[in-house]
């Protein structure tokens, strides 16, 4: 099945597609080999994007850090704190203050690592809200959507891509800005983003996950495709939570087709911020899903049809270097315009992915009537396999 991007811009027009990498952003690096989120996770990235040629066909970037009032808009005081502070602590204090966290670790590099990777979103989705570019990818670690209000957790010191959210809804209203989608296709539910928008209409947060009936990280029951928003933000909030592993391609695209796409169009959003966790890769072990790199281009296509192809990538997980690697290579060439063949060994999805998808609908169809329509019936499914143990002790 061949594909192209960049349906939704004027034929002919050459994409300005900004590529945010810095070297600064290596030094929050844990001291053990134990630890999956290391700086090799963008070296990896880095040297496959430069090798591909996609390097020089982008807008080169360099990270700013984030001004600590923007943080603070979705991160309470005591939690900016501990994070400006933290590297300038001795090592055994780091050490203690992390191990009172879920899935954390602090260097000397951590504060400066956390600070520019928010301020590295926020320049990133500014310039795309502006104009000045098409699209862009923002290489930024530590990662951030699990990051709560108050605390750090899973990898994720501040919540970048929520906190370029509130910049661009709350800071910059001449940018025209007034609905977001949120996209987090990360194998792990998205637990902070979702908290921090709940109530907010401004903001459609979609999270497809492995949730595995809460026995996957981050452990909590709010993963599931029942909670919706609440108060004005009700029907704003939707979890596509997978049964199990080895969900794939196929899977994906139809939570895509039968739930996302049509919502989107619904909503109409004027920018879309995409928590990109590559973590649901094919060969990433933390995740045991399947997803190729032409699977995530697929899926980064069928979004190019809204907000006039303003996407703003940001890394979230991702923690088998090739595979990571190569999918954010695919993405890459999307963005700049390529075209690429999905070849997919085994394009049916899962019967759970189907029932999961029609749960979903049945949940947010009030919220959202193009959602009330019957799901196609004699689709070829696959058999729900075998359950696979992942690493499920962190993200």
């Amino acid at each position: 099945m061949a594909a192209a991007a960049g349906t939704s811009r004027q034929a002919g027009a050459a994409p300005r597609v900004g590529l945010l990498y810095d070297q600064r952003m290596l030094k929050h690096a844990p001291a053990g080999k134990k630890e999956r989120e290391t700086p090799e996770r963008l070296r990896a990235i880095w040297r496959k994007l430069a090798a591909e040629g996609v390097t020089s066909r982008c807008v080169g970037m360099r990270a700013k850090e984030a001004k600590e009032k923007y943080i603070a808009s979705v991160h309470g005081p005591n939690h900016i704190d501990l994070i400006r502070n933290i590297s300038s602590k001795d090592s055994s204090e780091r050490k203690n203050t992390a191990e009172k966290l879920d899935s954390i670790y602090f260097n000397k590099g951590s504060s400066e690592s956390a600070f520019l990777a928010a301020g590295s979103v926020i320049e990133v989705a500014e310039k795309v809200a502006a104009g000045e570019l098409s699209s862009a990818i923002a290489l930024v670690r530590p990662p951030g959507h699990h990051a709560e209000h108050s605390k750090p957790m899973g990898f994720c010191l501040f919540n970048n891509v929520a906190i370029a959210a509130n910049y661009l809804l709350n800071e910059r209203p001449d940018l025209g800005i007034s609905k977001i989608l949120i996209v987090d296709w990360d194998v792990h539910h998205g637990n902070g983003t979702q908290n921090m928008f709940y109530n907010d209409p401004r903001v459609l947060f979609f999270s497809v996950h492995r949730y595995d009936d809460g026995s996957f990280y981050p452990y909590e029951a709010d993963a599931s495709h029942v909670f919706i928003g609440d108060e004005t933000g009700r029907g704003y909030n939707i979890n596509v939570p997978w049964e199990h592993a080895e969900c794939g391609d196929a899977d994906y695209v139809a939570a895509w087709d039968h739930v996302l796409l049509p919502v989107a169009e619904a909503f109409d959003p004027d920018i879309i911020l995409l928590s990109a966790g590559f973590d649901a890769a094919l060969g990433d072990d933390m995740g045991n899903c399947c997803i190729t790199p032409n699977g995530y281009a697929l899926l980064l296509t069928k979004l190019l049809g809204f907000a006039k192809g303003r996407i703003v990538m940001a890394l979230e997980g991702g923690y088998n270097p090739e595979s990571i690697a190569n999918s954010v290579c695919a993405c890459a060439k999307v963005l700049l315009g390529d075209k690429f063949t999905l070849t997919s060994p085994e394009m049916q999805p899962f019967e759970s992915t189907w029932r999961v998808i029609q749960m979903v609908r049945d949940e947010l169809k009030t919220y959202w009537p193009v959602l009330s329509s019957k799901l196609p019936e004699n689709v070829s499914l696959r058999s729900t396999p075998s359950y696979i143990q992942g690493y499920n002790e962190a993200p």
